[in-house]
């Protein structure tokens, strides 16, 4: 790898003043003193540090917002101001983003996604504050998303930006980027375990053992500032009142399947309903439907307000009857088959809500919506069960015990992630004790979740383009390889109405042993393999008798511009090609991908972009 910084950067007109000499100076003197590694990890203190800042001004944010806004509701009653906050807040956001932004922002995990797998990790400077501004408007006026998202993105914009100002290769910037979004996660949770693992399974880093390092120095230093700044308490306060027993292993197994199909629904119809948002191509139109449905849900069911982080506390704590505060519901409280129905509904509709406000215009992530929703899915199959008659009604299940492995489990489906999901719900509540039913959940629900889809909601959108970086290397540098880095142009082209002496003069100025046949268009015809004319080449007697359509062959399959490099090399192999004819949507020639040209780029991209 070249250490020379002149190597990574080309001189320009802004180095050469005065005031970009220092920097150039620092570079340098840098690189001579300080090794790479021992570099990168101090750059990984920093971003984590900056990172965990970064999350502790969101949470502030939101929770100034939105508690100036609601202090004065009135909790026995429905307040009609939830018809008109969370409106405000997603057309706020959605005029930030339009005017001020000047590019989609939301979905920040999955434009991290991208980041990595084809902008060379590079993000732009403003997204290391406009997600922060943006979110917090949208959280504290009430839309239904969760702050996670945005920090993530955040954290990942300020670990890319730090290492371009350092002009660090690609896979030390994609290092920092990753330190970056594990730092968030560690901030925002207060738990670094998990956003190590956030980067592992999500952004689906190999933790190799030079990556290891920078990524626990930015998720200790992200949480330590957290700590320090919010005080050593969890996120959300949990006391395990009733004792784990094995016997309830069964019920914890049938919790795992359900919440498998409650994270298939989550995935499902947050990308139908977006799906249909991004449908409406006026703005306003969209900010319109996405605003009244928003609104209109909140009103009915306030714990959708927001994160949701109130009625998460409450669940795991045991007060199921507090969720009904704010509501029109408020005085059937006490009532069985209302408690059920409303958390079924809770459950149900927190998705509709987090999809209208990311399509409404809004900026949020879809983490804590699956925290919610987790819960939701726990407390209601324990509340069902423990009613159902067929459960003990000494020993009933624990809806606390069951609201925070429901969270687990629907994290881990819904994301795909059940390392990070099992140590998340641990870290955020304290809950070590249910370790095992933790992971028995989280597991079985993910594996339910797989079967019917491979890939979580932040990876979604770019497997369906063929963008996505995996933990599997050939596929991950298949995805970073181009069509037109790999497109060859330096064959000769014949014409079918060449005679076989045309044909023979062409050969003798070429270096290629094939040669593409076309029309006047331009369009392929077939292809000549100079072992199939060999035999007949040296015979002058046929040079005059013979034309190329005469020998001209139909290769075994061609290629069109544009197909993604892992369906190329299938077609290899189905084929048993050693070249393959590239053409456009027009069936006109382009010309030749080899296998040998692959390989070479393969080994290429995958030196440039392994961090040891």
């Amino acid at each position: 790898m070249a250490r020379g910084i002149a190597s990574t950067r080309p001189s320009t007109a802004s180095d050469s003043p005065e005031g970009g000499n220092w920097w150039i100076r620092l570079l340098v003197w840098r690189e001579r003193h300080i090794p790479d590694k021992t570099f990168v990890i101090l750059l990984a203190l920093i971003v984590g540090i900056a990172a965990g800042l970064a999350a502790v001004l969101l949470k502030t944010l939101i929770g100034l917002i939105a508690g100036f806004l609601t202090s004065r509701f009135d909790i026995e009653r429905d307040n009609l101001l939830y018809l008109v906050f969370p409106a405000i807040g997603i057309l706020l956001a959605s005029l930030y983003v339009y005017y001020i932004a000047r590019e989609p922002i939301s979905h920040g995990v999955t434009r991290v996604l991208y980041a990595l797998a084809l902008k060379k990790s590079r993000l732009k400077i403003h997204n290391m504050y406009s997600s922060l501004i943006a979110s917090s408007v949208t959280i504290g006026f009430g839309g239904s998303v969760g702050a996670e998202g945005p920090i993530v993105f955040t954290g990942a914009a300020i670990g890319s930006n730090l290492g371009q100002a350092f002009r660090l290769t690609p896979q030390k910037l994609a290092m920092l980027v990753a330190c970056g979004a594990a730092a968030g996660i560690a901030g925002i949770f207060k738990a670094p375990i998990a956003g190590m693992l956030f980067t592992i399974e999500v952004l689906m880093m190999d933790l190799t053992a030079g990556a290891a390092i920078p990524l626990i120095t930015a998720s200790v230093a992200g949480a330590t500032v957290a700590y320090v700044f919010t005080g050593y308490n969890v996120e959300f306060f949990f006391s395990q009142s009733e004792p784990f027993f094995a016997s309830r292993i069964p019920f914890v197994l049938l919790l795992g399947v359900f919440c498998g199909f409650v994270s298939l629904y989550f995935i499902t119809l947050i990308d139908s309903v977006e799906r249909g948002f991004k449908r409406l191509r006026n703005r306003w139109v969209r900010w319109a439907v996405g605003g009244i449905t928003l609104s209109l849900l909140i009103y009915l069911m306030p714990p959708l307000y927001g994160e949701g982080y109130e009625g998460i506390s409450r669940l795991i704590n045991g007060d199921v009857t507090g969720i009904f505060n704010n509501s029109l519901f408020y005085a059937y409280r006490n009532n069985t088959v209302a408690v059920l129905m409303f958390i079924f509904a809770l459950g149900a509709f927190k998705v509709f809500a987090t999809a209208a406000t990311n399509g409404g215009g809004g900026v949020g992530g879809t983490f804590a919506p699956s925290l919610f929703v987790g819960v939701m899915a726990g407390v209601f199959f324990a509340y069902l069960f423990n009613n159902l008659g067929f459960i003990d009604p000494d020993t009933p299940l624990s809806i606390k015990n069951f609201a925070l492995m429901g969270m687990a489990g629907v994290m881990a489906g819904v994301m795909h992630a059940p390392l990070m999901a099992i140590f998340l719900a641990a870290e955020m509540t304290g809950g070590y004790d249910l370790f095992l039913p933790l992971l028995i959940v989280s597991a079985s629900s993910y594996g339910v979740c797989r079967i019917f889809t491979p890939y979580g909601i932040y990876s979604r959108r770019l497997a369906k383009r063929g963008e996505l970086l995996t933990h599997q290397k050939d596929r991950s540098v298949l995805t970073l390889l181009k069509m037109d880095s790999v497109i060859e142009k330096d064959f000769s082209i014949v014409h079918p109405d060449m005679s076989l002496k045309d044909m023979v003069d062409i050969i003798a100025q070429s270096h290629r042993n094939l040669f593409p046949v076309t029309d006047d268009e331009g369009l392929l015809l077939g292809v000549v393999q100079l072992d199939d004319i060999r035999n007949i080449m040296f015979r002058p007697d046929l040079y005059r008798r013979m034309n190329v359509n005469r020998f001209m062959a139909t290769p075994p399959a061609k290629v069109v511009v544009g197909t993604p490099m892992e369906k190329v090399m299938r077609t290899f192999d189905d084929t048993g090609a050693w070249n393959l004819p590239v053409i456009d949507e027009d069936g006109k020639y382009v010309g030749f991908v080899s296998k040998s040209k692959i390989f070479n780029s393969y080994r290429q991209v995958l030196k440039h972009y392994t961090y040891d």
